[in-house]
């Protein structure tokens, strides 16, 4: 640290020792202006109320925090309004002290010193309800990190703590700190103010800055964390995003923006927190207007009367006060050097208006209105007695005041309801240094009275992510100043908008209407086919039975069976699995019922009308199972058929779009389900041309064995619907392609299932005569008469 920096911190240290409070007062106020700090209100038995005041110190003139001293002066500014005017709080003085915490590495130590007694010694009681500390009250620090220090001490106490920037959301935590409140807006409507900032001009492409290199306080910068600013610029000139919010301490900025300024780094909008947003050392930078638009979010402007006055103002230096021991304590609170720095920025801060200052001033205000409710002040006097820190928290929590035309209150978070403001920098003389441009109520969580801003752009035009023109859910309008970049495809946006937002997954739910009639068909169509099975089974060996195929019945029966359980696969997400019993098992069911169908009505062809004809085959058909033989045949190419397509297009569950409805994401198997749909089915459609044939040309034999008309019926709805199927799955792909294939399916299984068994089981039942060998043989005979 060299010569001129150890003259300014001896200086500013002594200020921190030498300050006393004024002579003759009752109670007494300490504060420290170098950075953001802590007030504490105390008392002792003698009725005695310090009010503290931490902050922290910088060692060269240039580089003192202006908005520190400035603060501090608030602080002195409120306890001599007070002390002046006796009406709030008549026949009692309130006094100050500066300590020091050195940012953040001395929060402890003074801490320690406010909770101890006038013997500085801090005893271990189990109760402290009756326990008088040194301090009763503590306004600060600035800033969270000290603040949840210190409050973890002063709330074992119940000794109110008001930060008045401190605004981590953390702090509403009133379990953790439950003496803590505050004189400023929480970390949740700073962030809700940024976010509708950013709504408004449409950004959604941030960069944000949260960790960046803490130099020492006298701003010595190793050349480690100088190699880290280079790098952490570079990556902003490369990124596209041309908006940075930037959350660090004001301590890390200044060499921060050195960097951008070497790097030449320009056209960005930087928006600042609130812990730099009105930082007017960081103002006099002014080649950083080359560099953007700077924006902040910040308390809202006020305006104390007199205080632009009060704290360029230069006080005599007194002597120590007689009942104060510190060695070499004087009372002179002016420091010339810290005093001809901050004259130097008077205009800014003028300009600028009393925004941290007033919740320093209408902190000091609180705990005076506390006070006189405490000690039950009237017009003329207040009681003297001892003030315990817990009976003063009570009565902060309850003040309701007018302070400046604005009402101090604190909610039950601990949060006093002030408005925020979204300021610009603006480094033009003839105009305010901050200029406000959108206000934020925290009643109603939104911006207004939303102004123009001055871009520092060509043109002082927005930075804008562009306009894509297009319908909804095509493009997401912003990537950067000049493209567009679509959404995933599992999302959608507004026509011209620049968000995406999470597209709707359909599929068939159980709940649905539709659902349930199909699995009400099901369920019935399993019970008539198990009913089915059960009768053939009951009258395998009669006629009947046996015409209609006797053991291929079941064959074909099974088949139904197994289809019918796995219709609920159809419902829900689809999965791996429940798209492999749509794609393979169900059409393999039908394949088998449909080829058992034709060779059947072959069969019956064959019996009548070609074993005479051919007899040779004809036995080799019989002898070799040729019925068997052929549905194992069909099935195994089906199979193949199968096992191809669920290769070639695959199994797993797929997400589209839906056309008519960007807000949709449909759900299904196979993206290519239309041409699935056509390779599976068509085996069976020439299996049911086929059949038909057959069926047609055995129209004229014996009625016990003319299975004609059933058949047909069953082929030609199977053919028609399925014709039809493919027909509106080519013109609509939706959730309602999925409930049509369903219900085409159960319509086909009750088709056979009913179309062709339920007339033999309706005759087995109702007309047991004729279910007997020798009526089947007079039907025979019957027939070939009629042929002669």
């Amino acid at each position: 640290m060299g010569p001129q920096a150890r003259a300014v911190c001896s200086v500013l240290f002594l200020l921190q020792v030498l300050a006393e409070p004024p002579e003759n007062s009752d109670f007494y106020l300490a504060g420290d202006y170098l950075l953001g700090g802590l007030f504490t209100l105390h008392a002792n038995v003698k009725g005695t109320v310090n009010l503290r005041y931490l902050k922290v110190p910088k060692c060269k003139e240039y580089e003192m925090k202006v908005l520190g001293y400035n603060l501090m002066q608030a602080m002195r500014f409120a306890v001599e309004e007070i002390n002046n005017h006796r009406s709030l709080l008549p026949g009692v003085l309130l006094g100050y002290e500066i300590v020091d915490i050195c940012y953040v590495f001395n929060n402890v130590h003074p801490v320690l010193y406010f909770l101890a007694g006038e013997d500085y010694l801090l005893p271990i009681e189990d109760d402290y309800s009756s326990y008088a500390p040194r301090v009763v009250a503590v306004i600060g620090p600035d800033n969270s990190e000290s603040t949840m220090t210190v409050a973890h001490f002063l709330s074992l106490f119940l000794l109110p703590q008001i930060t008045y920037s401190a605004i981590s959301d953390d702090l509403r935590d009133k379990l953790s700190f439950p003496a803590v409140l505050r004189t400023v807006l929480g970390a949740h409507h700073h962030m809700e103010a940024m976010v509708q900032l950013m709504v408004h001009f449409r950004w959604n492409w941030i960069i944000v800055l949260e960790v960046l290199p803490m130099p020492q306080p006298n701003q010595t910068v190793t050349p480690y964390e100088r190699q880290r600013l280079v790098v952490i610029v570079q990556k902003l000139k490369q990124s596209t995003a041309r908006v940075v919010v930037v959350f660090s301490p004001d301590l890390a900025l200044h060499n921060f923006f050195l960097e951008v300024l070497n790097q030449n780094f320009t056209g960005a909008v930087w928006i600042a927190s609130e812990s730099w947003a009105v930082d007017p050392v960081l103002h006099n930078l002014t080649e950083l207007r080359h560099t953007g638009t700077f924006l902040g979010v910040t308390t809202q402007r006020m305006t104390i009367p007199g205080f632009n006055e009060f704290r360029l103002r230069r006080a005599q230096a007194r002597q120590p006060a007689p009942n104060r021991t510190s060695k070499g304590a004087t009372c002179n609170q002016e420091c010339d050097t810290c005093l001809d720095t901050t004259s130097s920025f008077k205009t800014i801060l003028t300009l600028s208006g009393d925004r941290t200052s007033y919740g320093v001033y209408s902190a000091v205000y609180t705990v005076a209105h506390a006070l006189h409710s405490l000690l039950g002040c009237n017009q003329t006097k207040c009681r003297k007695e001892v003030v315990y820190p817990w009976q003063l928290l009570q009565e902060i929590k309850k003040v309701n005041f007018t302070l400046l035309g604005h009402q101090i209150f604190f909610d039950q978070q601990g949060d006093l309801p002030v408005c925020l403001e979204i300021v610009q920098r603006q480094w033009d003389p003839s105009q305010s240094p901050f200029q406000t441009v959108a206000s934020y109520h925290p009643m109603l969580q939104k911006l207004r009275d939303i102004r123009e801003v001055s871009w520092h752009t060509p043109n002082n035009t927005v930075c804008c992510l562009g306009d894509c023109g297009l319908a909804d859910g095509v493009l997401w309008a912003l990537a950067d100043e000049f493209d567009c970049q679509p959404c995933p495809s599992n999302e959608w946006s507004h026509r011209n908008d620049t968000s995406c937002f999470k597209r709707r997954l359909v599929f068939l739910e159980w709940q649905e209407a539709p659902t349930i009639i199909v699995i009400t068909l099901a369920a019935l169509g399993f019970l008539s086919t198990l009913a089915i099975v059960v009768i053939f089974g009951m009258h395998f060996q009669t006629p009947m039975v046996r015409s209609a195929g006797g053991p291929m019945c079941f064959l074909m029966l099974t088949p139904l069976l197994v289809a019918y359980m796995m219709v609920p696969v159809y419902i829900g997400p689809p999965t791996v699995f429940s798209c492999l019993c749509r794609q393979a098992f169900f059409t393999i069911c039908f394949t088998i019922c449909i080829s058992c169908f034709t060779v059947r009505s072959f069969q019956i062809v064959c019996i009548f009308k070609m074993a005479s004809r051919l007899p040779r085959a004809y036995a080799y058909w019989v002898r070799y199972h040729g019925p068997y033989v052929f549905v194992a045949f069909v099935t195994a190419l089906k199979g193949v058929i199968v096992a191809g397509n669920m290769l070639g297009m695959t199994t797993e569950p797929s997400t589209h779009a839906d056309l008519d409805d960007p807000k949709i994401m449909i759900v299904s198997c196979n993206p290519n389900y239309r041409k699935a749909l056509l390779l599976n089915t068509s085996l069976d459609l020439l299996l049911c041309v086929a059949g038909f044939s057959f069926a047609y040309t055995g129209r004229e034999l014996p009625t016990n064995y003319n299975e004609a008309k059933f058949i047909t019926f069953c082929m030609t709805f199977y053919f028609t619907s399925s014709i039809s199927l493919c027909t509106f799955m080519s013109v609509y792909d939706g959730v309602l392609v999925t409930i049509l294939d369903l219900l085409v399916t159960v319509l086909n299984l009750l088709g056979i299932g009913l179309g062709y068994f339920g007339p033999k089981c309706y005759m087995i039942l109702s007309y047991p005569e004729r279910n007997t060998q020798a009526y089947f043989n007079s039907m025979i005979q019957g027939f070939t008469m009629g042929r002669d």
